[in-house]
């Protein structure tokens, strides 16, 4: 019989294939089992396709603008089929790039389905028809999340439709519905809006994404609105029809109703861990609601059988592609016997990629003083950045929530430009735990936007200078 391999991992995704690299960096012997291909879910219909659209939509907008900066441009218009061929591009690039590092560290990629059939055979209904069976001294479960719908609409993904299916429209439409104003609702509302659709948001919740502090909801709403986006809070559509190509919903909010027609409807509403068919029984791996229970190590019931990212619970609740590639990391360190080390949660980037950007990490104000916190908050809005002022993007600001007793920084939360790459300041001072003071302490350069993070520390310590 053929060796047993150190670790079988069923999910390639963003969780599975990095934690395939950490294990093979550690000596161990690894099989991968993909059921599509590698890179999974957020390679090829979500993350990285997604933001390859939204670059181009952001390009588009600035050279619609460009008179404002002194450039002439005319015909400014957006090709579709171009686009899709640019996304596509993309991703066959990162495609390629990730396949071989498979090869280079030597990992086994199995395409098929995989099953469990005891805690350490992992079965796989190959793509070619065939059947393998792989031994298996520990298993991670890592075969991510899927969109889910609400009861009263059946997505079709020809005028309900999934991201999936949106990501795949052959025309830019007329008039869109988004049900569900989380991350992936605000980011194509933003990108069909900059594309010229009529767009309207719907969300059951009081603010635009809803699990993020208020102000940045409120604030986003604003924009949306000066956008030309029509923006329905504390609304949910009970139903969904089909009619002449044509959408009907009836929206609800409160006890009133109201119609609303529309060319299509995105469906928004969140993700389901994927858990179907993967027979966790046979390994005696417990399951809550669809997922995968694990412990603090992102161990399952079953000893030797770990799980990462989307498909769990018992963790954070964030289903980000980075974080199931930082869990996979420790696990894979746990299995190989070396200083594992776990994700700091409190210290988890959340990064959405709307117009404009929004970037949080950590508490919300009203988090923080519901865990008892005595809380600080400091603000400094971009209009009063210079660097925001040359490039013509002056909305948003950053907000700090600080702990004022010893400086902690509990929360960093920002709305504005190329916010998602401004967090990583605030991710390390959480990470490293540096407290207000040394974040104000530290030199910015000058001009850049980075100085209103700067700022907004100096404005939580009472010692704001440009505002």
């Amino acid at each position: 019989m053929a060796e047993p391999f150190d670790v079988v991992i069923i999910g390639g995704g963003p969780g599975g294939y990095v934690g395939a690299i950490r294990a093979a960096q550690l000596g161990l012997r690894v099989a991968l089992v993909e059921r599509d291909k590698v890179g999974g879910t957020c390679l090829h219909v979500g993350c990285i396709p997604t933001k390859a659209m939204l670059h181009t939509a952001e390009v588009f907008e600035q050279l619609a603008g460009g008179k404002e900066l002194g450039i002439t441009a005319s015909d400014v218009a957006v090709d579709l089929a171009a686009v899709h061929t640019r996304k596509a591009r993309v991703v066959e690039q990162l495609y390629k790039g990730t396949l071989g590092l498979m090869r280079k560290h030597k990992i086994v990629v199995f395409e098929g389905t995989g099953r469990f059939r005891s805690a350490s055979k992992v079965a796989v209904a190959l793509h070619d028809g065939s059947e393998t069976e792989l031994d298996a001294r520990h298993v991670v479960v890592a075969t991510g999340s899927a969109p889910r719908s609400v009861p009263g609409i059946t997505i079709d993904n020809d005028r309900i439709l999934d991201s999936t299916g949106a990501l795949a429209l052959a025309e830019v439409p007329a008039s869109i519905a988004i049900l569900g104003a989380g991350p992936v609702g605000v980011e194509f509302a933003s990108l069909f809006r900059a594309f010229g659709s009529a767009v309207t948001v719907i969300e059951l919740l009081p603010t635009l994404v809803p699990l993020e502090d208020e102000e940045i909801g409120q604030a986003l709403e604003r924009s949306f609105v000066r956008r030309g986006i029509t923006v329905h809070t504390k609304t949910t559509a009970t139903r969904a029809e089909v009619r002449d190509r044509r959408v009907h919903l009836t929206l609800a909010k409160g006890e009133q109703t109201s119609a609303l027609e529309v060319d299509y409807l995105l469906v928004a509403v969140g993700r389901s861990p994927v858990t179907d068919g993967l027979a966790l029984d046979a390994a005696g791996v417990a399951g809550e609601k669809g997922a995968v229970r694990v412990d603090g190590g992102l161990r399952t019931s079953a000893p030797t059988v770990f799980a990462i990212g989307d498909v769990i619970t018992g963790q954070a609740p964030y289903r980000l592609a980075h974080v199931a590639s930082d869990e996979a990391i420790a696990v894979m360190e746990t299995i190989a016997g070396v200083q594992a080390h776990p994700l700091n949660y409190d210290a988890v980037p959340r990064p959405t990629f709307s117009f404009p950007q929004v970037a949080t990490m950590g508490l919300s104000e009203r988090q923080a003083k519901e865990q008892g916190h005595d809380v600080k908050i400091g603000r400094f809005p971009f209009s009063a950045n210079s660097k925001a002022s040359i490039d013509g993007a002056r909305e948003g600001f950053v907000k700090v929530v600080v702990e004022a007793s010893i400086g902690e920084v509990l929360g960093v939360h920002m709305i504005g430009p190329s916010v998602t790459e401004l967090l990583a300041e605030g991710v390390a001072a959480k990470y490293l735990e540096g407290t207000i003071a040394e974040v104000a302490g530290a030199v910015h350069s000058h001009p850049t936007l980075s100085e209103a993070v700067k700022e907004a520390a100096l404005d939580a310590m009472g010692r704001v200078l440009h505002m």
